[in-house]
């Protein structure tokens, strides 16, 4: 395992309840660009954070497993003086949120998985992973992506953004290494029992962690587990639906404070 590292990171608001947030596989944190002048900064510190290979931690090697982001989110917390906070992961951190809850619950308040991929083994059929397996080496992969796990409902312009971002702000190697981790690895067993506060956040259209999947699993795991489906978005809410996402999120940290 790894030596955890300072993760590169943003820190926004001045309230008691902190939060760290963490962004999915794609790219870096500036996909919760839209949502930064929405928060509520008296009541909650946000600290977006880049895994390492993506962002503003680039440069920072490692092995790119739930064990290792964990870890260091883990250490950023300890870095900013945090003893206890929330923690909110899209799509593969909502992965790596799960491994926090079972590995290092005593650290957490509450956590919000959005659309999170479940700490399980991922199947995928022959066209599925070949489409996955392959984006970070096939730029047009990635924005099919982006389509399928949203309705295919938006804008092409999106959609070339969304590529156009994700190679800008990923190394082919950290990204190729994390689809091994969100779709590879197989934390489950760990699951049952655990006593975090979890609220699973799901897309209404969202074709790649649909609502069902996650009913199946993260909601049968988890005690203290919450569902909410977001209405007219995909997998990206905080793109697709900025307003309500920080408003279903802030709702649920705020009553753990």
């Amino acid at each position: 395992m790894t030596t955890a590292a300072i993760l590169a990171h943003e820190v926004i608001g001045s309230g008691a309840e902190k939060v760290i947030v963490l962004g999915g596989w794609l790219g870096d944190r500036g996909v919760f660009q839209p949502i930064q002048h929405l928060l509520d900064q008296d009541k909650f510190t946000y600290c977006f954070a880049d895994p390492r290979g993506y962002g503003g931690s680039m440069d920072i090697a490692g092995q790119h497993t739930n064990a290792e982001v964990a870890g260091d989110v883990v250490a950023l917390a300890a870095a900013l003086g945090w003893d206890k906070f929330h923690f909110i992961g899209h799509s593969m951190m909502g992965k790596v949120a799960q491994y926090l809850c079972a590995h290092h619950g005593d650290r957490l308040k509450a956590v919000v998985g959005v659309c999170p991929v479940p700490a399980c083994h991922i199947e995928l059929d022959a066209g599925g992973h070949q489409l996955f397996s392959t984006a970070w080496e096939i730029p047009a992969n990635r924005g099919i992506i982006c389509m399928v796990t949203t309705g295919n409902r938006n804008t092409p312009v999106w959609e070339q953004y969304m590529i156009r971002e994700s190679l800008r702000t990923t190394t082919p190697e950290a990204f190729r290494d994390y689809f091994t981790m969100w779709a590879g690895e197989d934390f489950a067993a760990d699951m049952p029992g655990c006593q975090t506060p979890f609220l699973a956040m799901t897309g209404e259209y969202d074709g790649g962690v649909p609502t069902a999947f996650v009913q199946a699993t993260v909601m049968q795991w988890l005690p203290n587990a919450e569902l909410h489906v977001m209405s007219n978005s995909g997998h990206y809410p905080m793109q697709e639906t900025p307003i309500q996402f920080v408003t279903v999120c802030e709702a649920f940290l705020g009553r753990f404070a």
